[in-house]
C-alpha cells in the first residue's frame, strides 16, 4: 500500500511540472507575437546625443562616383548638402576633379548611422534624384530602394519600351505607383531610384521587376488599388453585381437625357413682354407739335414772298356781267 502511495505522488508531481512547462511556453509565445507586431501609430524615439554621449571610436566613411552631367547641379546645391549634413554631425567634400562625393564621421558624431543614411543621400543625389526629395532619406520613416534595370531584359529596343511603360503616357504610370506605395520613384537610365516607407519600397520594387519581365504595371496597380479598397477580396458573384448595378445607373441616366431632348420640342416658346408706350408718349407729342408749327412758318414765308409760277384766275362778280348785258 505504501508503494503505491509513493508512485501515485511522483506521478502528479511530474503532472505537475509537465504543465508548468507548457503554461511557460504559452506565456513566451504570447510575448514573441507581441514583440513582432508593431502598434498603430507608434513612432520610433529620436536618437539623441544623451544615449551615446561618449561618440564613435573610429571613424567610418563612404563614397561614390557620380556621372559628368550631374556636376553643375552638385555644385548648386552643395552647401544644402553640407548643412543637411552638418546637423547629424557628418562631413561630406565633393571632388569635382575625380568625380566623387565622400562622407565620413566625425568626433562630434553621435548617432552611428547617420553615416550610413548619409551615403544613402549622396547614392541618391548621384541616381539624378533632386536635392528637395534626396534629403528626406535623413529621416527616420524614410529608406531608398536603387533597382538595377539594365541586365533584366536582352535586347536594347525591348529594354527602352518596357521602362517607357513602367513611365506610361506623360508619366501618368509613374504617377499612380507613388499614390498607391506613398513613395518618390525616379527613373534614370539603367536604375530605378525610390525613395519612401519600407512597406511602399516592396510594392515598388515588385512591380519594377514585373513590368521588366514584361507584365504591365497596370495590373498590379488595379490590384493594389483594388486591396485598398477591399474590393479585391469581395466574391465574383458580388463584383458582378456591383458590375451589373454601374451599368443599369448609366443607362437611366442616358434614357433621361433622351426623355429631355424628346421632351424640348413640346415646350412652347418663351413670349416677348409687351412694352408700354406711356413714358414715350409726351415726347412724340412734343416732336410733332414742333413739326407742325415748322411747316405753319414755311407757308408764311411762300405766302409773304414772290409771286407763284402759276397764277389763278380772279372769278368776277356777278353784278358785273349784269351791267353788261344791260348796255
Amino acid at each position: 500500500g505504501i508503494t503505491k502511495m509513493a508512485s501515485s505522488t511522483n506521478e502528479g508531481s511530474v503532472n505537475e511540472t509537465r504543465s508548468g512547462k507548457k503554461s511557460k511556453k504559452n506565456t513566451n509565445q504570447v510575448d514573441e507575437s507581441q514583440l513582432f507586431t508593431v502598434p498603430d501609430g507608434w513612432k520610433e524615439p529620436a536618437f539623441t546625443k544623451d544615449d551615446n554621449p561618449k561618440g564613435l571610436l573610429e571613424e567610418s566613411s563612404f563614397a561614390t562616383l557620380f556621372p559628368k552631367y550631374r556636376e553643375a547641379y552638385l555644385k548648386e546645391c552643395w552647401p544644402l548638402v553640407q548643412k543637411a549634413l552638418g546637423d547629424s554631425h557628418i562631413k561630406a567634400t565633393l571632388d569635382l576633379i575625380e568625380g566623387s562625393i565622400t562622407v565620413c564621421t566625425t568626433k562630434k558624431t553621435f548617432d552611428p548611422y547617420a553615416v550610413v543614411r548619409a551615403r544613402d543621400l549622396i547614392k541618391l543625389l548621384a541616381r539624378s534624384v533632386p536635392f528637395e526629395q534626396a534629403v528626406r532619406i535623413l529621416e527616420d520613416d524614410m529608406a531608398c530602394d536603387i533597382i538595377k534595370i539594365g541586365t533584366l531584359v536582352r535586347t536594347r529596343e525591348r529594354f527602352v519600351k518596357r521602362r517607357q511603360r513602367l513611365i506610361g503616357p506623360k508619366g501618368s504610370t509613374l504617377k499612380a505607383l507613388e499614390l498607391l506605395t506613398n513613395c518618390y520613384v525616379m527613373v534614370q537610365g539603367n536604375t530605378v531610384s525610390a525613395l519612401g516607407p519600407f512597406n511602399g519600397l516592396k510594392e515598388v520594387r515588385k512591380v519594377v521587376l514585373d513590368t521588366m519581365k514584361n507584365i504591365h504595371p497596370i495590373y498590379n496597380i488595379k490590384i493594389d488599388k483594388e486591396l485598398a479598397t477591399g474590393e479585391f477580396f469581395l466574391r465574383e458573384s458580388v463584383k458582378k453585381r456591383k458590375k451589373m448595378e454601374e451599368i443599369k445607373v448609366k443607362q437611366a441616366e442616358v434614357l433621361s437625357k433622351r426623355q429631355e431632348e424628346r421632351n424640348r420640342a413640346f415646350i412652347p416658346p418663351k413670349e416677348k413682354p409687351v412694352m408700354k408706350k406711356t413714358n414715350k408718349a409726351p415726347s412724340e407729342a412734343k416732336i410733332n407739335i414742333e413739326a407742325i408749327k415748322a411747316k405753319v412758318r414755311k407757308a408764311k414765308t411762300k405766302k409773304l414772298g414772290a409771286p407763284s409760277v402759276n397764277p389763278v384766275p380772279q372769278t368776277k362778280p356777278a353784278h358785273d356781267k349784269k351791267k353788261k348785258n344791260k348796255g
